[in-house]
């Protein structure tokens, strides 16, 4: 069933509590998807898409009516899972430089990257190798799987990400390139014997 948008916030401004369910009803499991891929526990990514609807219900007044209600709720969502993140103790975080490959004095890969027997694209596709995946950007530590969920998985703007993780423009690039080599490390031994 299709949510009309603008009739749904006038409801939800004049508290309507049918109004309120059906927007939890409607966005609450894509919002659970983006919680989930940021923070990696259930109970967590859970809390964050609770924090949002209320965020959502309490700013309701701010909303802007050119904007669709799923963009919206998406970035609320975005922005409580980041707040529960920083507030989460953090685990001693991995140095990145361990899962890069390694390098000669002169910048170039000790050993060339060897074509995969398929394409990413391919690869992507099949579900044991999106478990895959999913398990080694899990094991990039905290500050790069962030980086990489929110620019190559969430598709969120470079400025965007920068800003919510109060980084630099230029120290979110190092950041995604350092990312991306690590997690193509730690596929290479999988890639390489595809078939």
């Amino acid at each position: 069933m299709l949510v009309d948008d603008g009739n749904l916030i006038e409801r939800l401004r004049m508290g309507d509590d049918v109004a309120f369910a059906e927007l939890v009803e409607h966005h609450a499991a894509p919002l659970l998807a983006v919680t989930r891929r940021i923070l990696r526990d259930e109970e967590d990514a859970r809390d964050a898409v609770q924090e949002a609807f209320v965020a959502a219900f309490r700013g309701i007044g701010e909303f802007q009516s050119e904007s669709r209600v799923s963009t919206w709720l998406h970035r609320i969502a975005v922005n409580c899972a980041l707040m529960k993140l920083r507030g989460l103790e953090r685990r001693r975080e991995q140095d990145v430089d361990a899962l890069l490959p390694p390098f000669q004095p002169d910048g170039h890969q000790r050993h060339s990257s060897v074509a995969w027997l398929e394409t990413a694209e391919d690869i992507l596709h099949r579900e044991q190798s999106c478990a895959l995946v999913r398990q080694c950007i899990d094991q990039l530590p905290e500050s790069y799987r962030i980086v990489l969920v929110l620019r190559d998985i969430e598709q969120l703007p470079p400025d965007v990400v920068a800003e919510k993780l109060q980084i630099t423009r230029d120290n979110l690039k190092v950041k995604l390139h350092r990312a991306r080599q690590a997690l193509r490390t730690l596929l290479d031994p999988h890639m390489r014997g595809a078939s």
